[in-house]
């Protein structure tokens, strides 16, 4: 399982035009091929009057699946520089179609390969490129006598504190990278003098954009 990855936050589509022909990216987020085969047929039935839906896909936590179709186009001009958009990118887990509506003028080899590695780029953009980071939620159970000290340290750590509950004791809910979890245990014996309860709860990727934390 990957400590962390590179994908995209949700579905993203954008326009362009080159010489008169439409270029309209697509990108999604999926999780299976089954699913980046069901959003490229949604896609091609949207558009089927279009001139070419070129797809392109990546899926596993090495992309161990890889998958992209010229729709027509001249072999190596569409569908391998919009799946390189997505290698170029590092991501993971990603979908993409760029649909082409001819426009009478002929962009030649490079011209193609330069307008579909557009569409994917815009469509990945307007996605909103993210990373998903993988975290322990952290169970802290504690006295009352303890909760202004041990709140003030663990915030003023930078780490991440979901939510606070209270009933006969005070429970804090914290979200710690995985090579931070032992440091953090540490540190939580350290600031109570071993009077907590320390829960290890399930991992979970959280999802970063712009360095902030997206619940």
């Amino acid at each position: 399982m990957l400590k962390e990855y590179r994908t995209i936050y949700e579905a993203g589509v954008k326009e362009i035009v080159i010489e008169k022909s439409r270029f309209i990216g697509y990108a999604k987020p999926i999780i299976s091929e089954e699913e980046a085969v069901q959003f490229i047929g949604e896609i091609k039935a949207k558009h089927k009057d279009a001139t070419h839906n070129v797809p392109a896909y990546v899926v596993g936590g090495n992309n161990e699946i890889q998958r992209y179709s010229d729709d027509g186009e001249p072999s190596g001009t569409a569908g391998i520089p919009v799946l390189e958009v997505i290698k170029k990118e590092n991501l993971r887990n990603v979908a993409v179609v760029v649909t082409r509506y001819f426009g009478g003028v002929k962009l030649g080899a490079g011209g193609l390969v330069r307008a579909y590695t557009k569409g994917a780029k815009i469509a990945l953009d307007d996605g909103k490129i993210v990373t998903k980071r993988l975290y322990r939620r952290i169970h802290i159970k504690i006295d009352y006598t303890l909760l202004g000290k041990v709140q003030n340290e663990i915030l003023q750590k930078g780490y991440l504190l979901q939510n606070t509950e209270y009933d006969d004791a005070v429970h804090f809910f914290v979200y710690i990278l995985l090579d931070e979890v032992d440091l953090f245990k540490k540190q939580m014996i350290e600031w109570t003098n071993a009077r907590c309860e320390i829960i290890e709860n399930e991992e979970k990727y959280l999802t970063e954009l712009d360095n902030q934390i997206i619940f």
